[in-house]
């Protein structure tokens, strides 16, 4: 019979971390929806949930943390720990996907549509006779049925300057990497440290930018397709940031502790090729969103 240390596959025991998970995704979409539809209790709901999932990632990450320090993960282990996070980012890759799709049919074919240029005279007995393919839609001669948005967002603005802190975020985590691969701690710590700051450097700026939209230019998610479209887009991907900057403390803690080497470090990968991943869906936000 072969060596147990080599042909033994470590499987964690029963973890509640998963069912508590549930129920903080759960709680952020049911209070969501019912912060959206003006019931008191949702934005409660909603703050607790994340709150929940927040205690979730933190308990969760301290287990994996413990078990690796306990030297239960070999080579099969870390191969489906990679395959597991490649899953996961493709998952994600699919669930933007499904927004940007959104997205190019509103413009693309559903506004055109609704202004009768595809053949079919639309604009007369579905909406008003003077509806023009533009993009977004601000014209409406009876605001009572449609409140749009005064203005579309800046591009050169706020959207610019997130671009430039979450590609420079891009180069930090690289450095912080080569830093692991080459022993230097000091570059490790240093480029992930810059790397969180650019982090909440993003978030920061896009608050202030959803209440720009919000105060200054009138743009809700009841604002017609351009307001959905805009805030699920860059909500969701600022909650991305949100939970990957988190990962990113975590693993910062983690490399003060002296955890990784360059030898074991999939943790580290792991967050990284996550946070790149952001960076990419931001790069795509800008064009498609703010630019185009």
């Amino acid at each position: 019979m072969s060596d147990h240390h080599t042909s033994s596959y470590y499987l964690p025991s029963p973890s509640h971390w998963p069912i508590v998970g549930s129920i903080a995704l759960f709680s952020i979409m049911f209070g969501a929806i019912n912060w959206l539809h003006g019931v008191p209790f949702g934005h409660y709901l909603f703050a607790l949930g994340l709150a929940i999932l927040f205690f979730m990632m933190f308990g969760w990450f301290s287990t994996v943390v413990k078990e690796s320090g306990r030297g239960y993960y070999d080579n099969q282990v870390d191969r489906s720990f990679r395959w597991g996070m490649s899953w996961f980012i493709f998952s994600e890759v699919m669930f933007f996907s499904a927004f940007f799709g959104a997205l190019f049919y509103a413009r693309v074919w559903g506004v055109p549509w609704l202004a009768g240029e595809k053949g079919y005279d639309t604009n007369v007995y579905l909406i008003w006779q003077n509806f023009k393919d533009v993009w977004p839609v601000f014209h409406n001669p009876n605001p009572g049925l449609f409140v749009g948005p005064q203005s579309v967002m800046y591009t050169w603005g706020i959207p610019a300057l997130n671009t430039l802190i979450l590609l420079t975020s891009g180069v930090t985590i690289t450095i912080a990497h080569w830093g692991l691969l080459k022993n230097n701690r000091k570059q490790l710590i240093i480029g992930m440290a810059l790397t969180v700051a650019l982090g909440i450097l993003f978030l920061y700026c896009q608050a202030h930018e959803y209440m720009e939209a919000y105060m200054d230019k009138g743009l809700k998610l009841s604002s017609g397709i351009y307001g959905t479209t805009f805030f699920s887009l860059t909500g969701f991907h600022g909650l991305h940031v949100t939970i990957g900057t988190i990962m990113l403390i975590v693993i910062l803690v983690r490399c003060c502790f002296g955890h990784f080497d360059k030898e074991h470090h999939f943790a580290f990968e792991a967050v990284s090729w996550y946070w790149h991943f952001v960076d990419v869906v931001w790069l795509l936000l800008f064009v498609f969103v703010y630019w185009l």
